[in-house]
């Protein structure tokens, strides 16, 4: 009598899971640069369209609100047709925005290239590398996701140096073609190789959860501690993007870019050791924040970042401690993105997680147009970016002040009911 072997489930090896997060790092480092090396081209934008730095960096602004406000929407259309296909949509689209941006004429069609472009794309990518990490390390999701967001931090390391020599020498329109292209490419063939787990892939089953309750995005929305913790990471996402989208311009004002450091040019140094500490503060600050707690953590980090970034002002005039201190200010920001996620979940609970955090993910958006094109307003009214500088220090002190004080026990008190 002959019995039919049912089919059984097999071990994922470790090898294919690490394949998966390696061309998942390769996907987020290569949408990483409309973001990170925006600065390098504003002042060739403004010259090329003959705008003001206000009405250019609405571009930055349409790319971050696009990224983050879509992101519910993204990730949905991530889960009806599949990672693979869409994260290479994104990635494609992302470099498209460069190439066509290259071409544009006015500032409406700087908005629509590399800011309706690469902010949908760029959205698409991170959403769906976030979910596809989560399904295939279920047992060490925050470490996968943080290597993977820690990417994206870290991506515009390899292009920072070449697209400031290629800006010097070819020009603005040549530069965003090239890179456009190699960046594009890069992305899509890496994310065409990507899948989802098979159902006959034996996984590591995911460690026990705790939460007090699962809570629905509609509930979450009715909660003073969501909201307390959306006003937190905007304030903080203000600070950070204002740096990184102006950048070059405050630099130029400050006299740093006439200068060079241990021989090579001070602005492109700077930026390259940004990427670098914005891309290692993630996974440390998440794990310092599994053992001292999260709002510790928030507090630590965002008031050392109100001194960076006090400090770098003051000391703006010795070139090398500027770009040393800009450094510390990027470790002091990127941590957001592990901190304020795994504190959400914290409170939330996992069940709607990714949702929730689409929701919570909307202050970055929020943080683009207060440190863009409004930081950048008060500059020309002001005349000076010390009166900025000012806003985003007092901000990021009240937000780590705000971690200990009331996001604290607001959280006690809602686990509490």
């Amino acid at each position: 009598m002959s019995v039919l072997a049912q089919p059984m489930a097999v071990p994922a090896t470790s090898s294919t899971r690490w394949f998966q997060l390696l061309l998942g790092l390769i996907a987020m480092m290569s949408i990483s640069s409309p973001q990170y090396v925006w600065t390098l081209f504003t002042k060739s934008f403004q010259d090329g369209l003959g705008a003001t730095l206000p009405t250019i960096q609405i571009t930055f602004s349409i790319l971050i609100v696009l990224q983050t406000w879509l992101s519910p929407l993204q990730g949905y259309l991530v889960d009806r047709f599949g990672p693979r296909v869409l994260i290479a949509f994104g990635c494609a689209l992302s470099g498209a925005g460069w190439i066509t941006s290259a071409y544009v004429k006015s500032l409406m069609g700087l908005y629509l290239t590399y800011g309706l472009f690469c902010g949908v794309g760029t959205g698409i990518v991170y959403v769906g590398i976030i979910g596809l990490m989560v399904r295939w390390f279920p047992e060490r999701r925050g470490f996968a996701t943080g290597m993977v967001a820690a990417g994206y931090g870290f991506g515009a390391i390899l292009t920072t140096f070449p697209i400031d020599s290629m800006l010097k020498s070819a020009g603005y329109q040549h530069t965003l073609v090239v890179f456009g292209f190699i960046l594009g490419i890069v992305g899509a063939l890496a994310a065409l190789a990507m899948r989802m787990p098979r159902s006959d892939e034996k996984l590591p089953p995911a460690p026990v959860m705790n939460p007090a309750k699962d809570v629905a995005p509609r509930e979450m929305l009715s909660s003073k501690v969501f909201w307390l913790m959306f006003v937190m990471m905007t304030m903080m996402s203000t600070g950070g993007l204002m740096i990184i989208s102006q950048f070059a311009s405050f630099s130029r004002d400050f006299g740093v870019t006439k200068v060079a450091v241990f021989g090579l040019a001070a602005l492109p140094l700077a930026l390259t050791i940004d990427r670098i500490t914005n891309g290692l503060t993630r996974p440390f600050f998440g794990w310092v924040s599994d053992r001292i707690g999260r709002e510790n953590t928030m507090a630590v980090a965002f008031l050392m970042e109100a001194a960076a970034v006090a400090a770098m002002v003051v000391l703006r005039d010795n070139t090398l401690l500027f770009v040393l201190l800009s450094g510390v200010v990027f470790f002091g920001w990127g941590e957001i993105f592990s901190l304020f996620p795994s504190t959400l979940t914290d409170t939330f609970g996992t069940k709607f997680s990714t949702t929730n955090y689409g929701f919570l993910y909307m202050a970055q958006g929020v943080g683009s147009v207060l440190g863009g094109p409004l930081a950048a307003l008060l500059h020309d009214k002001t005349g000076s970016w010390l009166p900025v500088f000012a806003i985003i220090i007092s901000m990021d002190l009240l937000t780590g002040i705000l971690a200990l004080i009331a996001l604290k026990p607001l959280r006690k008190s809602y686990a509490a009911t």
